[in-house]
């Protein structure tokens, strides 16, 4: 993989999924691209990035997916879930009693961990007989949102949940050692594929949006606008979650900072 071959894969991730490759990543793109050529019976990085510059539509998405980073796990960064359960549920009880109706966005949900975690921990609190809670969940990635939809997961992926948590949310198969999403929250959670710098076609309003390990890869531009999108689409006093290693620039003012990677919309922009 030569340097002008990088420096155009690089355009290209940037151009469609506004994720920016360093050069420590180089290494990585050259492994992950490296299937593709294989898959494809091309003998060369040149060759293969002459196939991407023809605009071939399914090797694109090949291409994206190869690149996108899908690390996630149930439950990860607990004290958001906690922050559910101890701030925004007693909170959305108490004012949504009229509609009775909860929305929540799951942006860059990989395979689905995340969304069903939310779901999870969201459905005790407003059951379906009285509540319409729905959880949106999108990605980029159309085989880890597949993978998502078929809501089955390996035993190892359980590891560390509590026995409450498995019974609530998952059905065992002893046979495969294979954990499924039980229907009663399969049911609260729609998997669409969705590039974050598009359109969008949802109109909201969401009561939370979780964003985490996603704007990580953005350039500043990138991100803050991403950021200001999101606050439009929130509720006032809407929850947004970051990851771990992310914060809001001091040129977002949409957001009041609540700690630990957690933001509450202003009541007005």
């Amino acid at each position: 993989m030569t340097d002008a071959n990088f420096e155009l894969i690089k355009e290209l991730v940037y151009q469609s999924s506004g994720i920016v490759l360093g050069a420590h990543k180089r290494e990585m793109v050259y492994s992950r691209l490296s299937r593709r050529l294989r898959a494809l019976k091309l003998n060369s990085f040149d060759q293969y990035c002459d196939f991407l510059k023809q605009k071939n539509h399914e090797e694109f998405s090949h291409f994206i997916n190869a690149i996108t980073t899908n690390l996630t796990s149930f439950f990860r960064e607990k004290h958001h879930f906690d922050f559910l359960k101890q701030s925004v549920i007693p909170k959305l009880l108490s004012q949504s009693k009229g509609e009775r109706r909860i929305r929540i966005w799951s942006a860059g949900c990989s395979s689905g961990e995340e969304a069903y975690s939310i779901a999870m921990t969201m459905a005790p609190a407003f059951p379906a007989n009285s509540w319409d809670l729905k959880v949106l969940a999108t990605d980029l990635d159309s085989n880890v949102l597949a993978r998502a939809q078929a809501a089955i997961y390996p035993s190892q992926s359980l590891n560390g949940l509590d026995d409450s948590i498995k019974r609530l949310g998952f059905v065992y198969s002893k046979q495969n050692d294979q954990f499924k999403i039980k229907p009663a929250i399969q049911k609260h959670v729609h998997f669409k594929r969705l590039n974050l710098l598009e359109k969008w076609p949802m109109q909201g309003p969401f009561d939370i949006i979780f964003c985490r390990n996603v704007v990580i890869y953005f350039d500043h531009e990138t991100k803050n606008n991403l950021i200001r999108r999101y606050a439009q689409l929130l509720k006032p006093g809407g929850y947004l979650f970051l990851g771990h290693s992310e914060t809001l620039s001091r040129d977002v003012t949409d957001f009041n900072a609540l700690g630990q990677t957690i933001y509450q919309r202003k009541e007005t922009l």
